[in-house]
């Protein structure tokens, strides 16, 4: 199901909830991601929902970088925002939310993460260029950290402390796939980089165009990693206060996160040349050691 497709598919039967779900499924099935998202451990009862969410926020996404839309990015968006303040409440034209607005319902889900996301591929159509790390990270607040904190309201849980080490969980993932998707980035004109980094190194956004990977780069580089992975370890408790099979999705994610930064310091904080990926030979021992983890 390609991008545009999924975008303009319409409700045939406003009563046929289980064939909107089962869109959602389609739809998350032919995307690939980094991380687990609806893996085979989450409870039989949960899947649709995630799956629900899940087409939400890709198709959002696709909205605010998929060549199709470059016309009407902003349109489709607020759109989007408008169908989801009317889902649950007024018949729905769009499979996603007549899904969707069963699973807020049942699972008593807040709206404010859902139209956090939304403001967020908003802001990624308008900027292109962070001038601090608080900049930065308050675009990953609402980009990356509320589908970590829907997640787990679905499991349950609604504490604070817990939210917490979500978010660091979330943001550290976010922050991690910028600086592997580096290079794409930088074709599409966005630097997530701050701007205030450049200067600490001395580097600049021209030498990054030109693909200067010396020094100063890795250096540079080498502060993102770290401070991505301090990230990483703020929100190490996460999977030791919630309960299995959300315990063992955590951590395999988290693992998984960790093993990316450890592939961008392998090639010496060089991804303008070469993109890092995690293969299924990555995740197999990721995995295992999950597994095994008491």
């Amino acid at each position: 199901m390609n991008s545009l497709a999924a975008a303009d598919a319409k409700v045939a039967d406003p009563s046929d909830i289980a064939g909107a779900y089962a869109f959602c499924r389609q739809f998350c099935a032919a995307h690939y991601e980094n991380f687990p998202v609806a893996s085979r451990l989450l409870p039989w009862r949960l899947r649709p929902h995630v799956d629900a969410l899940y087409a939400f926020a890709r198709i959002a996404d696709d909205f605010a970088d998929a060549p199709e839309f470059a016309a009407v990015r902003r349109e489709r968006l607020l759109d989007w925002r408008r169908q989801l303040g009317e889902a649950g409440r007024s018949a729905a034209a769009h499979p996603v939310f007549l899904a969707l607005g069963r699973t807020i319902g049942d699972m008593d889900l807040p709206r404010e993460p859902l139209n956090d996301l939304l403001s967020a591929c908003l802001q990624k159509t308008e900027k292109r260029r962070y001038a601090s790390c608080d900049e930065l990270l308050d675009y990953c607040r609402r980009s990356a950290n509320p589908v970590g904190r829907l997640i787990l309201m679905m499991h349950g849980y609604r504490d604070d402390e817990l939210f917490r080490y979500c978010d660091a969980i979330c943001t550290a993932l976010q922050l991690a796939k910028f600086w592997q998707d580096l290079s794409l980035d930088l074709k599409r004109d966005r630097i997530y980089i701050p701007e205030e980094d450049f200067k600490a190194y001395a580097y600049s956004e021209a030498d990054l165009r030109m693909g200067v990977c010396n020094d100063r780069f890795r250096e540079l580089m080498k502060f993102q990693i770290n401070r991505t992975r301090s990230l990483f370890e703020q929100g190490r408790p996460l999977p030791g206060k919630v309960r299995w099979p959300l315990s063992w999705e955590v951590r395999v994610t988290w693992y998984g996160g960790r093993e990316l930064l450890r592939k961008i310091r392998k090639r010496g904080f060089d991804t303008l040349t070469q993109r890092p990926v995690l293969t299924r030979w990555d995740w197999l021992p990721l995995t295992l050691r999950t597994v095994l983890k008491p």
